[in-house]
């Protein structure tokens, strides 16, 4: 029997009360029973409220399914779509202009355009490591990757290639001569940096190699510097907001060979990363919410570690330190170490039993995330810990899968209660809107009014808006095959709808515009080709996949000065209602059965090669080989995605059950082949009905429809909950 402690209206399982008891709460002044007591308050208030609006999700879609239903095959008539919606209360009449109030935010956030991770955080080293991504080395991201290609002896091997590295120092120098540039010539011909006195600062200096002395065109992007032994070792320099660090070291081996003495280029990279509790984690009982929280707590501490092998050597990682340079006019700058983090709880349609009422009942795990979290954040908050995440004393939770304004509100009435339990200052507890459902991108403005005192961050997150889309609109007939939708009417618009309500609302200046993530962290060349449309369209932020990646895409934010972008896009034409209404339809449109079948087989493999390992391994967020072993950064909106694109030709009659099944049976064969090696895999081919991943991922496809929003949580945490019964004795 689970040991479970019992708390004013709460049950509590051990691990949580001893976690908070003995190390979340300690030096916080918070009492462990009197948290308890607390988030038993908030249960009680609350919780009949959230249960509330989980039943109008429901009751909306059993009358936008009927309404759909009756005209398919027929093209919608969009003003009487609209009236529809509006008459059911799923759309929502749009108030006056308004502009956000949010006060105390980080400048990475308000003022600092650039790259964002997000990371499992029950994963210590991956945290550690995103945390850490705040700089890159350009050296490393351009020689690792296909950025650089391989031809013309540039191969990577498993030695130090000199003709790979000189194309790794000469695209460097191009980049530095595009945005940090100087007077006359180029980096390229550089044989010293130096520094020289001028009345009451100092100037950085190069000579070329004809010998010539010249200085920046802008003097002022350069903002610092470091010296060793009276060397000059780093010059510290400025664009766009963003920081390149260009590290001289004579006595290393790449800036010996470099005629300058360049050992490293260093970019200011991932400056927000998001450690996430939702999607991109397997935690399904105490013990998982247990690591989470831990993990957490000692990020916020300063105090988390992660040992691990590499190259036969024994690593230990720890969070990294603030960086220190001297300033041209004789003061000192700290520019973080770190990422700025922002955390991720989970939905408000989840459910734990972690912590229940005195009558078993789970509460929703959203309140507990809340709770907890912001507990361990008053380490930061305070400056308990080692280090400081948030200078401005605010801490950021980012909302995921909210439906609309009503959504919105019940969860900023939910931080206001963690901050009265928690002695915090009001709007101390900031949201991030995760603009990932229909109902909140077609109600986005009042979304954002009901947060205008605490939002910081609004993002298109198309993956589970596509997954959402496609669930919302199952009736209304079969969806295009799955790649084409990210040219759909629809998405153009949602991803243009999000730049103009963000500006529409004012938060330039004051939060985060974001966009979705690259899934494939091998195709690095094609994301720099992709991603700078991001920063180009207005977003301040955009996921990446890796820290590499993030000191990739840093590039682009140098390239496009995003404030100035802005500032362009003020006054356009707002994005249209009626496409953002208008399903990826197949329409018309036969499909022969070679392409059906390919569709079904391409999804059918994401799915088990995804939930094979969360199931079976509790992987949160992996990278799946996909049917052309190209690997993709799947997580559970991928999974939704798929899922819920083959559980729509279900339903439309596209394809049939005996069908699906025989694709699961021979793309699992697939996935056991491209798993072998992996420790601790058992083959889901072996035994089919044995195997708790290949009825998972089955259950996906066939409750596909009947899934309130397609999620996947509940089939997922219901299986990895037995797998742990069976293999690990809970």
């Amino acid at each position: 029997m689970t040991e479970r402690v019992v708390i004013g209206s709460l049950k509590v399982h051990k691990n949580l009360d001893d976690l908070v008891r003995n190390e979340i709460a300690v030096g916080t002044g918070i009492e462990p029973e009197s948290f308890w007591m607390a988030l038993g308050d908030i249960v009680r208030d609350l919780g009949p409220k959230n249960r509330q609006l989980l039943d109008k999700r429901d009751a909306l879609q059993t009358k936008i399914d009927v309404w759909y239903a009756e005209r398919t095959g027929r093209p919608l008539n969009q003003q009487k779509h609209k009236e529809f919606l509006t008459e059911i209360g799923y759309l929502v009449s749009e108030g006056d202009d308004f502009q956000i109030v949010t006060a105390d935010v980080d400048p990475e956030i308000a003022t600092i355009a650039g790259p964002q991770l997000v990371v499992p955080v029950d994963n210590a080293r991956y945290a550690l490591n995103a945390a850490n991504a705040r700089w890159g080395s350009l050296y490393d991201a351009l020689y690792g990757t296909d950025v650089i290609p391989e031809g013309d002896g540039a191969e990577k091997g498993t030695e130090y290639n000199s003709v790979r590295g000189a194309k790794v120092i000469a695209r460097t120098e191009s980049f530095l001569d595009q945005y940090v540039g100087l007077a006359q010539g180029s980096y390229s011909r550089v044989v010293e940096f130096f520094l020289t006195d001028e009345e009451d600062h100092k100037r950085l200096a190069v000579r070329l190699d004809t010998d010539e002395q010249v200085g920046l065109a802008d003097p002022a992007k350069f903002v610092g510097y470091t010296e060793t032994d009276e060397l000059l070792s780093s010059i510290l320099l400025r664009n766009n907001n963003l920081h390149i660090e260009i590290q001289i070291d004579r006595s290393q081996p790449v800036g010996r060979e470099h005629r300058a003495g360049v050992k490293d280029v260093i970019l200011e990279s991932a400056v927000t990363t998001i450690q996430d509790c939702e999607d991109s984690v397997s935690a399904v009982d105490a013990e998982d919410k247990a690591l989470v929280y831990r993990n957490w707590l000692g990020i916020m501490q300063g105090t988390l570690d992660a040992k691990f092998e590499k190259g036969g050597h024994l690593v230990t990682r720890h969070l990294n330190a603030d960086k220190t340079f001297n300033t041209p006019d004789g003061d000192t700058l700290t520019l973080p170490g770190r990422s700025l983090l922002l955390i991720r709880n989970v939905g408000i349609h989840m459910y734990t039993d972690a912590v229940t009422t005195l009558d078993d009942q789970p509460i929703p795990e959203g309140f507990l995330d809340a709770m907890v979290t912001a507990l361990a954040a008053i380490h930061d908050l305070r400056g308990l810990g080692k280090f400081r995440n948030s200078k401005a004393g605010s801490m950021y939770i980012v909302k995921p899968k909210l439906h609309g304004p009503e959504e919105v509100a019940a969860t900023v009435q939910l931080f206001g209660q963690v901050e009265d339990a928690l002695g915090l200052e009001r709007n101390s507890l900031k949201i991030g809107i995760m603009d990932e459902e229909r109902r909140t991108t077609v109600n986005l403005k009042e979304c954002v009014r009901e947060a205008f005192e605490r939002i910081v961050f609004i993002n298109t997150g198309f993956l589970d808006r596509t997954g959402d889309d496609i669930h919302t609109t199952m009736d209304a007939g079969p969806m295009m095959p799955k790649p084409e939708i990210k040219s759909a009417a629809w998405m153009l618009a949602y991803e243009d709808w999000n730049i103009d309500i963000g500006h529409l609302v004012g938060l330039p200046g004051r939060a985060q515009i974001g966009k979705g993530m690259w899934t494939m962290p091998d195709r690095m060349q094609a994301m720099m080709e992709a991603k700078i449309n991001h920063p180009r369209a207005g977003a301040s932020t955009a996921w990446v996949p890796s820290p590499t990646a993030a000191t990739l895409h840093a590039m682009h934010y140098h390239r496009i000065n995003v404030a100035q972008r802005q500032a362009e896009l003020v006054g356009r034409p707002r994005a249209s209602l009626n496409d953002i209404l208008t399903p990826a339809l197949l329409g018309d449109r036969k499909l022969t059965a070679d392409e059906i079948q390919c569709e079904l087989d391409n999804n059918v493999q994401g799915i088990l090669g995804y939930v094979v390992r969360w199931v079976e391994h509790g992987i949160g967020c992996s990278k799946v080989p996909d049917n052309n072993n190209v690997g993709l950064m799947e997580d559970r909106a991928t999974l939704r995605i798929s899922s819920q694109h083959i559980a729509n030709w279900l339903h439309n009659g596209i394809i049939n059950q005996e069908q699906v099944i025989t694709t699961y049976k021979k793309m699992a064969g697939v996935v056991d082949r491209q798993n072998a090696g992996t420790a601790n895999y058992r083959n889901m081919s072996a035994a089919y009905d044995a195997s708790f991943a290949f009825r998972a991922a089955l259950d996906l496809v066939f409750e596909g429809r009947s899934e309130p929003n397609g999620y996947t949580e509940r089939v997922l945490t219901a299986r990895r909950r037995e797998v742990k019964g069976v293999f690990q004795g809970k």
